[in-house]
């Protein structure tokens, strides 16, 4: 079974390199867009067919190595 895991910095936490893509956007003439954020996609294959299961594990990886909580959220998918 494969999960998705999204990683993205949480909405208090200044984002650098979105405002530096937003910028080079503007320059580029897409001022209608007003803010990027960056963030981070995995994909996990996973050795099980239960989809409670599967989100249970991405779940603790994307907790325990993939994100840094204080700072990052994630959104987990599973096919």
């Amino acid at each position: 079974m494969r999960a998705r895991v999204y990683v993205t910095l949480k909405p208090s936490v200044f984002d650098p390199q979105g405002r530096t893509i937003a910028e080079a956007l503007h320059s580029l003439g897409y001022a209608n867009v007003d803010d990027v954020r960056q963030g981070k996609y995995f994909e996990l294959d996973l050795q099980t067919t239960e989809v409670d299961a599967a989100k249970a594990l991405a779940a603790e990886v994307a907790d325990k190595v993939l994100a840094n909580p204080v700072i990052e959220s994630y959104r987990v998918e599973v096919e």
